[in-house]
């Protein structure tokens, strides 16, 4: 019962998110927007869904019970939804699935951004393993982390390449020493 809830509250939150996505893409494009990574975007929806179906054979199948580490688990994946919230919310329209940039738009630097080039993908790549963790479903943990390796090693100098040559993003983020700067409070 547990899980039927969680992975229902899952399934909500990325539907949620694909439609405001798609009102963010269509106000992207209507400002001139351009599109990039089309070529491996199916791969990252085939993850995104094939990870939720897995999770639920595993779990069904294999008979995954809650872990008996639920609450430090649950604590975390709590706090990646605060932390997904916080950098969806720091990009505003200009946050969507797909990689669409608009030229010579002003970067985000704000939120999570300060700090991180990619916090979303960090927060993804966390859930993949927290999620089927909280109900001990290994497998899934250990194969979709390892298929979002791989795609985000396409999907980040796609993105990076496309910001560069359409933003002042290398002018914003081609710092080194972001994440000391957290630590030490001061500029590097």
């Amino acid at each position: 019962m547990v899980f039927l809830l969680f992975i229902t509250m899952v399934i909500f939150q990325r539907v949620t998110e694909l439609i405001v996505a798609n009102r963010n893409e269509r106000w992207m494009k209507k400002q001139g927007g351009i599109e990039f990574g089309q070529q491996h975007y199916w791969f990252i929806v085939t993850i995104h869904s094939l990870f939720i179906i897995s999770l639920i054979l595993e779990v069904i199948i294999f008979k995954r019970e809650l872990s008996s580490l639920w609450p430090f688990l649950g604590s975390l994946f709590v706090l990646t939804q605060l932390a997904r919230i916080w950098a969806l919310h720091s990009l505003g329209k200009y946050w969507n699935t797909k990689i669409i940039v608009v030229p010579n738009a002003k970067v985000i630097k704000k939120g999570p951004y300060v700090y991180l080039k990619h916090p979303n993908y960090l927060i993804v790549s966390l859930e993949f393993i927290i999620i089927p963790l909280l109900f001990n479903a290994f497998w899934t943990a250990i194969l979709f982390s390892l298929l979002n390796l791989l795609i985000l090693m396409i999907r980040i100098p796609t993105e990076e390449k496309a910001l560069a040559e359409h933003t002042e993003y290398q002018l914003v983020f081609n710092q080194t020493g972001r994440l000391l700067r957290l630590f030490f409070l001061k500029k590097l």
